[in-house]
């Protein structure tokens, strides 16, 4: 069993390999990891709401060794320090304040280019041009170009790949972070409100950057997937998405979330030896939770693999992780997510044009969803 989970099997098609190990062991070393996986419900929210014994404040973090220490690869007061000045920007009330009317409006000017055209590939032409719209606002880039900004981040993200793989920071990699560097400085430094430029206030001006960039890493990919996912779920039950109305709308994207999750796994670094669902890990041993996992665990969610927008307790799931690190812009994503479909609606007669399955190791999406609709 443990043999079977390759990364070939992981970045394909996880889930039956994931379901036997949670069956069996619950709390797996994984060879091809190199690390222990966790992929059982009650396990994993253990690890993720316990930075005193599973920590991110590893030097083996991948994206720390990129863009530098941040919100994402700190634990404890320094965590807080980097987190506490963003937050308040993306509680439920400030991002509905904010960013509903340009989310709409984006969102509506996205599929009505593409509306007369009776087809369209979803994640080039709306899903990720609409999440690299929001995230270049929130970090006070909006006179870059959307071009520019995807070419910032797909340098980081291999990057950080590379480095996850052994590699050292990429020429382009360091390119790419410099530019961003220089762009996110002049806004803090114009006379403008922004996001960026009330963090500094509580934070240096290097340590704002590098909370951007994770902002950008986070804003971009997992939104993107987050969209494509829910549409690929509805539109592959037919039948749930012509019952779809307003009053199940954001259930069906939680239910999405559920079942396929943007972000499929987590990592965590052990800083003692710790007993864990009959595991014994060291004091330094990799912990990779499965949230692709513990999401479809039987003993919270019945019938754990299928997709049922009307699921009672979607909301339960562990897609936007859980403790000091669960997702700060959880609600500005479900917002983004539940516009796209709203539009999507608008669209007649709307089908999948071509077979699609999301794949991926860590982020998890269909690398294209092709829609058809009828052209009025």
């Amino acid at each position: 069993m443990k043999a079977e989970a390759t990364i070939g099997r992981l970045t394909e098609d996880p889930h039956p390999v994931l379901a036997r190990l949670r069956s069996d062991t619950p709390v797996a070393w994984v060879p091809a990891l190199n690390g222990w996986l966790v992929t059982a419900y009650e396990p994993a929210t253990q690890v993720m709401r316990d930075p005193a014994v599973f920590t991110v404040d590893d030097p083996r973090f991948s994206t720390a060794r990129v863009v530098g220490p941040s919100m994402l690869s700190l634990d404890g007061k320094e965590h807080a320090r980097h987190r506490i000045p963003f937050a308040a920007s993306f509680r439920p009330a400030a991002v509905r304040s904010r960013f509903a009317g340009p989310v709409s409006a984006a969102a509506k000017r996205l599929v009505d280019a593409v509306r007369g055209d009776g087809e369209a590939e979803l994640r080039r032409t709306v899903a990720g041009p609409l999440a690299v719209t929001v995230v270049a606002e929130i970090i006070g880039l909006a006179e870059v170009d959307t071009a520019t900004v995807l070419d910032w981040y797909s340098a980081i993200v291999d990057a950080v790949q590379g480095v996850t793989a052994g590699k050292d920071v990429s020429p382009a990699g360091h390119n790419a972070f410099e530019l961003l560097s220089a762009s996110v400085r002049a806004s803090i430094a114009a006379e403008r409100e922004s996001l960026l430029r009330d963090a500094a206030s509580g934070l240096g001006v290097s340590e704002v950057v590098s909370n951007a960039a994770v902002m950008m890493f986070g804003g971009i990919e997992t939104t993107e997937g987050m969209i494509t996912n829910a549409a690929w779920h509805l539109l592959s039950h037919p039948d749930q998405w012509a019952a779809l109305d307003d009053s199940l709308v954001a259930n069906a994207v939680e239910e999405s979330l559920r079942l396929e999750p943007a972000a499929a796994v987590v990592d965590r670094y052990a800083t003692q030896d710790v007993s864990l669902a009959g595991a014994e890990i060291k004091q330094g041993d990799l912990v990779t939770v499965s949230i692709a996992g513990a999401n479809r665990d039987p003993a919270v969610f019945p019938d754990p693999d299928t997709f049922d927008v009307r699921r009672s307790n979607a909301r339960q799931h562990l897609a936007f992780a859980q403790g000091p690190h669960a997702c700060l812009a959880a609600d500005l994503a479900r917002l983004e997510t539940r516009t796209v479909l709203t539009e999507l609606r608008s669209l007649p007669g709307l089908t999948l044009a071509a077979p699609a399955s999301p794949t991926g190791l860590v982020f998890r999406k269909p690398q294209a969803l092709r829609l058809r609709w009828e052209r009025v």
